[in-house]
């Protein structure tokens, strides 16, 4: 019988963990069972990419925390990106997105502010929320190291890695001796 490295075992962890994390993003329950979620894990070439637009944004903006976070990024071994479609309503006509109505919103013009794309429906963000949520839970009982992060979503977003999203966030992941994400300088 062959022997399975200690770091074999965890990369292919790591890539099923990934797996259950967007599982628990899709089954995440959502405003009245509609399913604007959009989730994908992002590696390789294409996680050094958002690293290296996180890198860009914080020379653009002069915000050292999106150099600090491209770290992370560049030291996970993994990067889930989930967004929502939030530019569509949920027809409930609750005026928190600052319109009167669903109607009203739905007649907005759609604009990419700097950092997602806006007006949002808060029902639709909401179930960006439950999302996340269920998918860190799921990787910490798989003792998988992670953290939201909302730069590697601005970072997604500017990449069009998730097209159709309005808003991202990001959710590194690694498997470490020590987590990564929480030793972190603040400031950096």
């Amino acid at each position: 019988m062959p022997i399975i490295t200690s770091q074999k075992g965890e990369k292919e962890g790591i890539m099923q963990a990934a797996n259950l994390m967007l599982l628990s993003a899709r089954t995440a329950p959502k405003s009245g069972g509609v399913d604007d979620i959009l989730a994908a894990t992002v590696l390789g070439e294409e996680k050094d990419r958002l690293a290296m637009e996180m890198e860009k944004i914080a020379e653009e903006r002069g915000i050292e925390f999106f150099r600090r976070d491209a770290k992370n990024v560049r030291d996970s071994d993994a990067v889930v990106l989930i967004g929502v479609v939030g530019t569509r309503s949920f027809g409930f006509n609750c005026s928190a997105c600052g319109y009167k109505n669903c109607a009203e919103f739905d007649k907005a013009e759609e604009k990419l502010g700097q950092d997602f794309v806006g007006p949002n429906c808060v029902f639709k963000v909401l179930d960006l929320g439950i999302a996340l949520s269920s998918a860190v839970k799921t990787a910490s009982m798989l003792n998988v190291d992670n953290r939201i992060m909302y730069r590697v979503g601005t970072a997604a977003q500017r990449l069009k890695q998730l097209p159709k999203a309005s808003v991202i966030m990001g959710i590194p992941i690694s498997a470490r001796g020590k987590s990564i994400y929480f030793d972190r300088k603040w400031p950096p």
